[in-house]
Order: C-alpha cells, then structure tokens, then sequence
C-alpha cells in the first residue's frame, strides 16, 4: 500500500521545518564516530579507573577489541515496573561475554512513580525528572567508554529522559530492554468504582486500600494503557526494542530471552562489527511520525504529547501540536483497552498486540516502512513474534487476524475513523484532549466556569456539595512555570462521580492529568500557562465557556474577555518542601508546554 498522503505531508513538512537543526545534529554525531571507538582516546590511567572492578573482564577491557556495552538502569526495588531490573545487570553481563564483549554499569538514574506521589508535594517533580533522567543518563556516558548502551526504563519520565540522552549520545548503538507488564489483578474499571465511592463516602480507607492492593499487586508495570505502556509501545514502532518484546510479562523464560538477544544484538551492532547502527540513524523523522501514530491509533497517553517533541529536539527533529492533530485526523482508533476500554495491556497483547497492529498500519500505507530500527531496516521486522520453541528464541509470523475484536480490530473497521488525541485552540489558548476515553455525547461541554488555583479546592468544593450545576472546572497556575506541571490525576473520581449524577463537567487546566485519565473530557496542558500572563489567568467565577472537540474549541464566551487584566497567583508556596526548593532553575528556564515544556533541549 503506498503511503497515505496526509502522513506523507506531515512527514515532508517535519522535514523541512527540521532540515538545519538535523543537519547540525547529523553533523555532531558524524564526527563523534569518525574518532572510532571511544576506549582508545583513553589515557591508561584513565582506562586503569574504569575497569578496576571488572574481574575477569579486566583483559578483555583492556585489549579494547571486544564491544564495551554500557548499562542505563533505572531500577530501584520501590516502583514495581523497575524492580525485575534487579536481575538485568548479571543476565547482561554473562551474555555478553559469551559473544565476546562485555558489559558495565555505567550509572543509575532516577524513576520517581507518578502513582505514588498523584496529589501529593512530589509530583511538582515529576515532570522534570525526565530532565534529571537525561542529565543522570549523561553523566554515565560522558566516561566515553563504551561501544553500545542498553536503556533500563519503563515508565512514565524515564524512557522519554533516557531517549534524550540516548539522542545526545546518538553516535553510538542504543537498545531500550523492557520489562513487562505485571499479570492482571483487579480489573481496573473496578478499582475505578471503588475509588468513586471513597470519593463520595460510600466506603471506607480499608476497602479502598485492599482494592489498590489488589490491582497494584506484584512485580511489572501497572496493566492499565497509561504512560508506561504507551512509553513501550513507542519503542516498538520507533525501532528500539527487540521485536514483541513490549508486553512480556517480567521473570519469565521468555522476558529473559529477549533480554539476552537484546545484548547480543547490541554487541552485534557497534562501530566494532559490520552492521554498525547509531541511534541517530534510528531517531529520524519518519521513526518520530511511527511513534505519533502508534500513539493515536493506540489511544495512548497525552503525556507524549509532551515528551516525543522534547524527544525529538534531542534527535535534531521538530515536532508541533498540529502535526498530532493532522497525523490524528487519518489514524483509526484500533485498541480499546482501559481508560478507553475494559482491557488490560495483557489482553492487548493476546488479541494481537502491536504486532498485529503494526501490520495492519504498513498495509493501509499509515507507518514508514523504511526505518532503520535496530532489529534491521524496515518496521516490517515489528509485526513479527518471539516464541521460545526447544527453548530457543525465534520469531515467528505474527496474528494476521485479532483474536478478540472488542479490544483490537483491524485498520478498516476501527472503534473509531480517527486517533485519539485532539488539538484544541482558541481564546484560552492551545491545548490538547485525549477523546478516546469520552463519550461522544460529552465531547461538547457548554457551561459555567469554577476557577481554582490549587486541586485540593476543587475537592474541598466537591465535598461542600458545590457543584449543583453544569460546570467546567478551570484549575489553573499548573503549568511548568507555575509549580512543574503535576498531574491532576486524583480529580478524576471527584469529576466522574459528578458526570455520573448526570452533570455536564469538563477541567480546563495548564497542567496535566495521566495516562490513565480520560472518561472526562479535560483541555490540558493549555499554553501559554497562567504564571505567564496567558489566557487562563483572565478567567473568573461564571464565565461561559465551551470546550468543543468536535471542532477543537476552546474559547471563553464573555465579551469583556480579551480586555481583562490577568490575575498574578502568589506561587511562594511553591518553591519549598519536600526538594521543590532544589527545582527552583529548572522552573525559571523550562520551555512552553507546546514545545515539550523541558529545560535541557
């Protein structure tokens, strides 16, 4: 199938727009590998220091004729996705020196859980922990030993951090080694139930405990389509995983033996060997448009939205809101998996996957082909599936058919012609909505205004029975400016229980919610952001507003509007406690929302 003209356009238009920065960065990279192999600038000394602690592999480091893999772990024993990291660092080493390479640790970053600090002092950090991941990931490379790096990260500012160092560092081969999702607990739509009746009081802290407890309950990612997950499902249709290697389940004979084919194909891919394939010849244009349509057809995180243009400026490549919003307008919704369905990830994976998804994008021309993944050349290589057959990893022709349409169906007969994701625009700004978790009936919201300018009022009004009426919450001064741009995760039963008494409701806000958030309509990550004198900060108590995503709407109806003085927030309060006063650069320096909102790139 020739490729559909409207990815095609988005592509060229990229293209251009990227064409000197990319030229630049193409340019930094080619001379960074014309020095060969970084081991032999060394000094001795230098060289002494780095293989000191390395045992047996002494010699092999010190000959500098092996591959030198180097390791970016993220593991930590407290983030469930990140604990099977534990067991990766010895599974590596002993693969790699059977193939005749070896393998260090070159340094750890930081993964902080979004899920444990939603609502909390701690997620003002979490967006720019992706910067700290990029610095921290910087740190272990700039010791310029190493002939490849495998990336040990999963969730949701990790594997965005590690790209942008991966891309800074793109002279060299880079491979992400996942780590599964966790086996499937409590539903997640059930845990949602149980979360709505502790908002209103119908049960209590025990109740709601043991149903987080159940859902949350080992080791893996969370199962629900979140960040995390569709941070894996990037790797895949961008051509940085091993093929099928996303949705593993982790301490499995499988998950293991893809993770030593991901070390042997690193050692196999350095400047060393014959099939030499940096990440910048992987992170171009046409990997970054896969990713966006891997993420619209998957109804994946709005959160990406934010990282893959800060991604993709590490990478040399420009990426605008209007590009998600046209690549959008032509990519079928084809998964329904939960916030957007019933399914978990684990589910996904056994209807088909991305696999089959991948295929089924190829043939109706909706992906590039042509992409040099670290598999090879052509995405093609993704629609296939790892087996372990007389206990040797193969890959195998994938499903060519779903094996449960109501969680994924083919491209001609999708849940919906369009993606998942929305560009929204007018007097209020520019923002963006994740549709395919809302209702249809609910993707115009005409109402009143509340503003807020700190989520807990929201709740507070909430349990004072304020809101009687339709309403649109404006919970504004989120932005990353303001305070770092938490997500607004926890409104999301508060806003749900009051949708279900038959309200219309919808948030508009300059921060963020989570991947997980969708069953209300909410306009996020609104710019320019209210700490910035943008439109949010004329809005006041009873304004009529309407947020359209039919037509990508939205606009604040009062005729006195434009004219109004700005309201200023006193953001002191912001600056300390629990590390906030150790973020107060990143927040003076940290770019627009709608160019990723980071600080390093």
């Amino acid at each position: 199938m020739p490729l559909n003209n409207t990815i095609h356009e988005v592509t060229q238009r990229i293209r251009d727009r990227s064409a000197q920065r990319r030229a630049r960065y193409m340019d930094q990279m080619k001379r960074a590998a014309d020095q060969g192999p970084a081991r032999g600038h060394l000094a001795c000394g230098n060289q002494a220091h780095a293989y000191a602690a390395m045992g047996q592999d002494k010699d092999a480091l010190a000959a500098g004729r092996a591959p030198n893999i180097g390791v970016i772990t993220a593991y930590n024993d407290m983030l469930s996705a990140h604990q099977p990291y534990e067991r990766y660092p010895e599974l590596i080493r002993q693969t790699a020196r059977k193939v005749g390479a070896t393998a260090q640790v070159a340094g750890g970053v930081p993964a902080m859980c979004d899920g444990v600090t939603q609502g909390q002092t701690g997620m003002e950090l979490s967006l720019f922990s992706r910067d700290v991941i990029a610095l921290a990931a910087g740190v272990g490379l700039s010791h310029n030993t190493f002939d490849a790096a495998l990336y040990l990260g999963v969730c949701d500012k990790i594997v965005p951090g590690l790209i942008i160092a991966a891309a800074t560092f793109g002279h060299i081969p880079g491979i992400f080694l996942p780590a599964g999702p966790m086996t499937s607990g409590l539903p997640n739509d059930e845990k949602a139930k149980v979360r709505q009746k502790f908002a209103t009081g119908e049960v209590g802290r025990e109740e709601l405990m043991a149903a987080e407890m159940a859902s949350y309950h080992g080791p893996g990612t969370c199962t629900f389509y979140g960040t995390a997950n569709t941070n894996q499902m990037l790797m895949e249709f961008m051509g940085l995983h091993m093929p099928g290697s996303s949705f593993i389940n982790p301490n499995t004979p499988l998950r293991d033996a893809l993770t030593v084919a991901g070390v042997e194909r690193a050692a196999a891919i350095t400047q060393l060997g014959n099939e030499y394939i940096p990440v910048c010849d992987v992170l171009d244009e046409r990997a970054f448009v896969n990713g966006v349509v891997g993420l619209m057809a998957t109804g994946g995180s709005t959160n990406l939205v934010l990282h893959l243009p800060a991604m993709a400026r590490a990478a040399g490549v420009e990426l605008t809101l209007e590009d998600f919003d046209q690549l959008s307008s032509v990519v079928p919704l084809m998964a329904k998996v939960y916030p957007n369905g019933l399914a978990d990830v684990n589910h996904f994976h056994a209807a088909g996957g991305l696999g089959y998804m991948i295929g089924e994008l190829l043939d109706a021309g909706l992906l590039h082909d042509d992409t040099q993944t670290i598999a090879g050349q052509g995405l093609a290589r993704y629609t296939e599936e790892p087996k372990l057959i007389d206990n040797a990893l193969t890959w195998v022709e994938g499903p060519k058919e779903t094996q449960n349409d109501k969680i994924l169906r083919p491209a001609n007969d999708a849940f919906q012609p369009t993606g998942g994701l929305r560009q929204l625009a007018g007097n209020l700004g520019t923002g963006i909505m994740k549709v395919s978790a809302v209702a249809p009936e609910r993707h115009v919201i005409e109402a009143k205004a509340r503003v807020f300018e700190d989520q807990a009022d929201v709740k507070k009004a909430f349990q004072n029975g304020e809101f009687t009426e339709d309403t649109i919450v404006v919970v504004r001064f989120q932005g990353p400016q303001a305070n770092g741009m938490p997500e607004l995760h926890s409104l999301t039963p508060t806003l749900a229980v009051l949708q279900d008494r038959g309200l219309k409701v919808a948030l508009v806000t300059d921060g963020r919610m989570s991947g997980a958030s969708g069953k209300v309509p909410a306009a996020i990550h609104v710019s320019p952001e209210a700490a910035l004198g943008g439109p949010l900060a004329r809005v006041q108590d009873g304004d009529l507003l309407r947020v359209d995503a039919k037509t990508g709407v939205i606009e604040n109806l009062a005729p006195d509007f434009a004219e109004r003085t700005p309201a200023v927030a006193d953001l002191t309060p912001n600056k300390s406690g629990i590390g906030r006063e150790l973020f107060e650069a990143f927040r003076q320096n940290v770019g627009l929302a709608s160019n990723g909102a980071a600080v390093v790139v």
